[in-house]
């Protein structure tokens, strides 16, 4: 039986041109690239993320039991920051009209926002095709899709390529059945405590185990809160007062169920 070929190291591989090698990462290790990377605002989640941050020239996954439950508190702090590199961030099709004093809470302006109110998933997918095709270098696009086939998704990715923003797409947590390409998924719920609980179900490297708990005050309740008011406990989801939180991962078949409740 002929011996087994050694696996080639980095050492093996021929002079490769710059970006080429700067693209180069292996499986077991967290993903980098030269792709640029934007903080989140949460020191927990960027010691986790590819290259420190939310992911530019790609898109991000957002998924969420419910729309409008965690979207502001998980990417206000990133948000904020781009905003004030004077970058537009442009919302498309949320579902409730933006709360403005709520933003302003946040460091959002409203000069900073622009809102396109797209209904159908046709006209949201057309609305954001159009913002990637003029090729952003600044700011941010946020998505919501409560449908969508994996072609359009494929070509949503291939645009966000050319993209030197963040782009979000905010879907339903049933969603992470269902394969996508794009390289960063987050699973999120609301925690006790005004916490929100993170999950990585998809990244550029190994898969991490667990969640990550992360402090989420809302900014305009940050400077009023008593310490017990912020010892709550977690806010039970619309449609399912009884949900409990989640204890760790479960795995059906080969798809992973982000947040399985038990009872």
């Amino acid at each position: 039986m002929p011996a087994a070929l050694p696996h080639p190291t980095m050492r093996d591989l021929p002079d490769l041109p710059p970006s080429v090698a700067a693209a180069l990462w292996r499986g077991h290790a967290l993903g980098g690239g030269p792709a640029h990377t934007v903080p989140s605002g949460h020191a927990l989640l960027d010691a986790v993320l590819p290259g420190g941050g939310w992911p530019c020239q790609a898109l991000t996954e957002i998924l969420s039991p419910q729309p409008a439950l965690c979207e502001w508190r998980l990417l206000g702090p990133g948000l904020r920051a781009l905003a004030e590199q004077a970058g537009p961030v442009v919302l498309v099709g949320p579902p409730r009209d933006p709360h403005l004093p709520g933003l302003l809470q946040a460091g959002l302006r409203a000069r900073d926002l622009v809102w396109i109110d797209a209904r159908t998933v046709a006209e949201r997918l057309w609305a954001a095709e159009q913002v990637l095709q003029s090729r952003p270098d600044r700011g941010a696009l946020l998505v919501w899709l409560p449908q969508a086939r994996a072609v359009a998704l494929r070509r949503l990715q291939v645009r966000a390529q050319t993209c030197a923003c963040p782009v979000f797409l905010f879907r339903p947590d049933s969603a992470a059945h269902e394969a996508s390409p794009a390289p960063l998924r987050v699973a999120v719920l609301p925690a006790a405590d005004w916490q929100l609980r993170v999950r990585l179900l998809k990244r550029r490297g190994p898969a991490l185990d667990g969640v990550l708990d992360l402090p989420a005050v809302p900014a305009g309740l940050a400077r009023v809160l008593t310490p017990r008011l912020l010892r709550v406990g977690a806010l039970p989801l619309e449609g399912n007062p009884h949900a409990e939180t989640l204890v760790r991962p479960a795995v059906h078949g080969h798809r992973a169920d982000p947040w399985p409740v038990h009872h």
